[in-house]
């Protein structure tokens, strides 16, 4: 039976980081087991997250249980499928989260994660091209760049908001998140910097460092209350692997509660359900699960070539495919947005609650990516910390069976609250005099969607998710709601540690996608530590 040193059970954003890290050392042998493919041919393009969004060869095509909360629509929850996870699918925006999140972390007790021990982890990953002001790092494997893109829709843009009373901020991953910026993005030279470019490409070449793809894993293999190995599939055969010290589940906030339930581990009211023996009772797995629900307002702009609804459709398409080619700009190099706004909802706040994707586009279907015919423009809104939270178990001890995925968004009034204050400050910015050349009509929800009623009403029946699932491993001291301990290791198992973005107690102020790698780099230090 094959042996490894640590074995890392994902290859996304945070497991990607982790085993990398723990290769440096050629003394460790690390084995890292992906589920999905190893590359898809468009995920190096920053644009993959419209090309792959519904594609089941890069995404697993998750989707939440209709809920009266929402319409009783099944919602998308695109989740990546490849080496680098969703890094390699995401829309690419970089945001840390303000000092806020991870004081509170440790606040709850999670004891060496606030903010003045987690920057410079940030630190650390970056390499970022405005250079090292701010506690910015320069020399990191990942490069983060601001989106070059020129529009004068944006400068109209900027100006609204400035008219609107809010101000203008050129790094909201410094420790001031508050403004109007232009979008930091995981893009270097228009290609995505995905954990599997920026991380695992370099550190393959170690020989220490094993990658399986195409390989799920099926349970982690236990020995009383020890974690001594896994069971993953390849070609059709079960094939297990021993660990000499680790194992270290980085699946993500949908698949690692999965797994910990089929190998008998979490709430023991649903592993019975499904005939599943009772190996280890934790009933925080699959609790506690958060998301941002993302609202849109679209609005037809009067100047047709502003917009890339114009500039990327029909004879533009090869314009826009050409200028890529040979200058790596254009529509194909931005991320999901080039403009961003974190803002307070009221002003009495000592931080921003709502973020803002600014777009010169629209597109027809959220799960689909297609472009709308006519010019316009959309700016989407979500609440920055949720409050109500939603669950994600397995709904049968079948592997190979989605889980169940229940969200509860808007349950919870400071929730619905949030979320109409921001959709008015949205309204508020782009009534200003700076947009009147480019604004026209709002197309959607349209002028008779007024009252908070109306604008919930939309809400519910409307939104998708801005795909930040979090907290299904909620790290904490050990009790009824926690999963994993400060260390990362798993409440009552040795040899057994969490590092994705299950464990975030709460949800950072933004996207998620630099936090759980973060997480990664950090899960990194640690387990160097305690060897």
């Amino acid at each position: 039976m094959e042996q490894y040193d640590y074995i890392v059970v994902g290859a996304g954003s945070a497991g990607g980081a982790l085993a990398a890290r723990l290769s440096e050392n050629p003394k460790n042998s690390v084995l890292l087991v992906e589920a999905g493919a190893a590359n898809h041919v468009y995920s190096w393009l920053p644009v993959s997250f419209g090309l792959l969004i519904h594609n089941p060869a890069a995404n697993w095509l998750y989707e939440s249980e209709p809920e009266a909360c929402t319409g009783n629509r099944a919602i998308p929850v695109p989740r990546g499928k490849l080496l680098g996870g969703s890094s390699s699918i995401n829309g690419l925006v970089w945001v840390r989260g303000q000092p806020l999140d991870y004081n509170t972390w440790a606040q709850m007790g999670a004891r060496g994660w606030a903010w003045n021990d987690v920057a410079p982890v940030f630190t650390k990953i970056e390499n970022y091209e405005g250079g090292p002001d701010n506690g910015r790092g320069t020399d990191g494997p990942l490069k983060v760049s601001v989106v070059p893109d020129q529009n004068p829709l944006y400068d109209a843009l900027f100006k609204a908001g400035e008219q609107a009373g809010f101000k203008i901020n050129p790094d909201y991953n410094s420790e001031d998140q508050e403004g109007i910026c232009k979008t930091q993005t995981s893009i270097h030279k228009g290609v995505r910097m995905s954990v599997a470019r920026a991380y695992l490409k370099p550190a393959m070449k170690r020989p220490n460092l094993r990658v399986v793809t195409d390989a799920p894993t099926r349970r982690v293999v236990l020995e009383g209350k020890r974690c001594v190995g896994i069971v993953y599939e390849k070609y059709g055969r079960q094939i297990e692997v021993r660990a000499n010290r680790e194992v270290i589940l980085s699946a993500g906030a949908v698949a690692t509660p999965q797994l910990l339930e089929l190998s008998g581990i979490g709430r023991p009211e649903v592993l019975k359900q499904f005939g599943i023996e009772v190996k280890h009772a934790l009933p925080a797995v699959g609790e506690n699960l958060r998301d941002h629900i993302n609202a849109r307002i679209i609005w037809h702009v009067k100047v047709p070539e502003v917009s890339y609804n114009t500039r990327a459709r029909g004879i533009g398409a090869v314009k826009e495919a050409l200028k890529y080619a040979t200058t790596r700009g254009g529509f194909l190099s931005l991320p999901s947005a080039p403009l961003l706004a974190f803002l307070k909802t009221q002003k009495e706040m000592e931080t921003p609650d709502v973020q803002m994707h600014i777009v010169p586009y629209s597109v027809k279907d959220p799960k689909k990516r297609i472009l709308q015919e006519f010019p316009s423009m959309t700016i989407s809104v979500y609440q920055l910390r949720p409050e109500s939270l939603g669950s994600i178990h397995i709904r049968s001890a079948d592997p190979d069976a989605q889980p169940k995925i229940v969200f509860n968004f808007l349950t919870d009034q400071r929730d619905q609250r949030a979320m109409v204050d921001g959709f008015n400050i949205i309204r508020k910015i782009a009534a200003q005099p700076a947009l009147e050349p480019y604004r026209g009509d709002e197309y959607s929800p349209g002028k008779d969607v007024r009252t908070d009623d109306e604008i919930l009403h939309y809400m519910r029946n409307n939104s998708q998710t801005a795909y930040h699932p979090i907290g299904t491993c909620r790290m904490g001291p050990a009790g009824p709601n926690t999963v994993v301990d400060e260390r990362l290791k798993v409440h009552g198992i040795e040899g057994l540690r969490i590092a994705d973005a299950s464990i975030f107690p709460t949800m950072p102020s933004g996207n998620t996608n630099a936090p759980a790698i973060m997480v990664g780099e950090k899960a990194a230090q640690i387990i160097k530590a305690a060897a």
